[in-house]
This record gives C-alpha cells, sequence and structure tokens, in this order.
C-alpha cells in the first residue's frame, strides 16, 4: 500500500493548463492524481492508494482507501475503498466506493 500525505491547500489558478494536461507518466503518477481527484471530491482523509493498473482504453484503473469515520478506538473507525478511473491524460472519468470496513476487519 502507497500511503498518501497531506499535500496542503493549493491556491486557485496555481496548477498550469500545461501541467494538467501532461500525460500519465506510470504508475505512481496515476496515484497521485486520482488520489488528490477523489480527495477533492469526497473530502475524506485518505489512507493510501491499495491498487494501481492500466484499463481497457489506455488509462488507469486505481483504488483509493479513504477513512470515512474515525473513531475510538481507531481499530473501530470505517474506512472505504473508491475505485477511481483516469483517462490517459490522467483526467478523472469516474469513481465509486466498492468496498467500505472496520480499519480491524480481516480480508475475507
Amino acid at each position: 500500500m502507497v500511503r498518501m500525505t497531506d499535500n496542503g491547500d493549493r491556491g486557485r489558478g496555481t496548477t498550469s493548463t500545461t501541467e494538467r494536461r501532461r500525460p500519465v507518466r506510470g504508475a505512481q503518477d496515476a496515484a497521485r492524481r486520482a488520489a488528490d481527484s477523489l480527495a477533492a471530491l469526497v473530502h475524506h482523509r485518505l489512507e493510501g492508494v491499495s491498487a494501481v493498473g492500466r484499463s481497457e482504453d489506455d488509462g488507469w484503473t486505481v483504488h483509493v482507501d479513504v477513512l470515512e469515520l474515525a473513531r475510538i478506538p481507531d481499530t473501530t473507525s470505517l474506512l472505504a475503498t473508491y475505485e477511481v478511473e483516469l483517462d490517459p491524460a490522467g483526467d478523472l472519468l469516474s469513481y465509486r466506493r466498492i468496498a467500505r470496513y472496520r480499519r480491524g476487519a480481516q480480508d475475507r
């Protein structure tokens, strides 16, 4: 699992059009772009990326894990995995929650 870090707030208009349209440069770049796009939409703390792969249309499919509900103790917190689809340029096409689970739960 790749750990994500908080990038802080970005000011409006700080990302140039050239930078945004730069093609994805591998799995790590796809993971970062998917995580950034999802964080802006769901407003939950990112926990990490658990899967990255190429999609059939040469885009990317990324599974991003987020903390949906913090609880005490932490092992009872609710997390979710979202599947994020990016086009070959790294732009968000779609996302959906594919799993929700307690942090302390084991995989089946």
